[in-house]
């Protein structure tokens, strides 16, 4: 492996581990820079979503305190199911997706992804003022959770945004307990769509291996970093790359 491609990913996957742990968007950058280096798209997707894996497990550890079902009627072990399953379908599409299918959706994706960080806390602000409802029922919080875990086993991008705004439209008033519960069910989505790369043969472990250990590396930087940099401007600097990956990925087409 080419000694500059690696610092580039493993770069990728630093910052990348470091926006996930303060507000999200670490597919901005590792999905870019495996395509850069020649890694096909569908492959790229699946080995920078092994590689953030590690920092989406230890940031739901960190809210184990916290997790509580969604209002709606849906118990704990039905909600996992239920966003396992999601998870499944989402990494069992991405398998049947040709390269030339997803390089033409990717671009797309970015775009959605990146709208969902620049205006989603003023959705959930929005949300947040209107007042938690109490649940929607238990058939409209299974849907909800199943489509929003297909889209994440999929493509990880804006996955948080949109569980949180989820979460939120289903009645959690409690932006903490939502906060938790939307890093556990990203974390177990997730953990299951890896298993099905894997065994799908769609993961390059010669670079989502030390991407990983950078991953965990720039979390941990992260996290240390959110105490003194405001969210608001991480977010701003996940915008402007989000934009500027998508007009990268439009002017491929």
């Amino acid at each position: 492996m080419d000694l500059a491609d690696l610092a580039l990913i493993c770069t990728a996957a630093f910052f990348g581990g470091a926006l996930n742990a303060i507000a999200g968007g670490g597919s901005f950058l590792t999905l870019p820079a495996l395509v850069f280096i020649g890694v096909p798209p569908v492959t790229a997707n699946a080995t920078g979503t092994v590689a953030l894996l590690p920092g989406y497990v230890a940031s739901a550890w960190g809210f184990r305190d916290l997790l509580r079902p969604p209002p709606g009627g849906l118990s704990l072990k039905a909600v996992a199911v239920i966003t396992g399953m999601g998870g499944a379908v989402g990494a069992a599409l991405l398998l049947v997706t040709s390269n030339e299918a997803f390089s033409a959706l990717v671009p797309w994706l970015l775009l959605v992804a990146t709208l969902l960080f620049a205006f989603g806390p003023m959705l959930l602000a929005r949300l947040g003022r209107g007042g938690a409802g109490g649940g929607q029922g238990a058939a409209v919080t299974g849907l909800a959770i199943l489509a929003v875990s297909v889209y994440g086993g999929y493509f990880n991008g804006g996955l948080g945004i949109i569980l949180l705004a989820m979460l939120r439209l289903l009645g959690e008033a409690d932006i903490n307990v939502a906060n938790g519960l939307k890093n556990v069910l990203s974390a177990l989505l997730t953990f299951i769509a890896v298993l099905l790369y894997a065994g799908g043969g769609v993961v390059e472990w010669v670079y989502a291996l030390p991407m990983a250990v950078a991953a965990v590396a720039g979390g941990y930087a992260g996290a240390r970093a959110s105490r003194a940099v405001p969210a608001a401007w991480v977010r701003g600097v996940v915008v402007v790359t989000g934009a500027v990956m998508t007009a990268l990925f439009f002017a491929r087409l």
